[in-house]
């Protein structure tokens, strides 16, 4: 037979531990605050080490360790031919004219 006093000292003693935790929060919180930001930004924005591995890139990888330089950023060029306009960092081709990039370009790799 159970004991019916068992579920209400187990509700007790969580509210003891959870009352104790916020009445000392000052004490324990500022050594835990880095943990639980990190754990947090790790949750909400999870880093090239969480994809499956057949996403992974090898650029993107290299670029997850911690010490390694970054890569150069290739310079973006704007390339005008016949009232068209192309991004991109490799030389212009031949006809078309080349122009200052403003601001900044967001692009998204086509899929495949």
């Amino acid at each position: 037979m159970r004991n019916p006093w068992k579920p209400t000292l187990w509700t007790l003693a969580v509210l003891a531990a959870a009352g104790t935790a916020w009445w000392t929060a000052d004490q324990w919180l500022p050594q835990v605050r880095p943990w639980v930001d990190k754990a947090w930004s790790k949750m909400n924005r999870p880093g090239e080490d969480s994809l499956p591995p057949e996403k992974k890139t090898a650029q993107g990888a290299a670029a997850g360790t911690r010490g390694a330089a970054s890569a150069p950023v290739p310079q973006l060029r704007k390339c005008i031919q016949d009232g068209r306009t192309v991004y991109t960092d490799e030389a212009c081709p031949p006809g078309s004219q080349e122009q200052k990039v403003e601001g900044s370009v967001t692009s998204f790799p086509r899929a495949q």
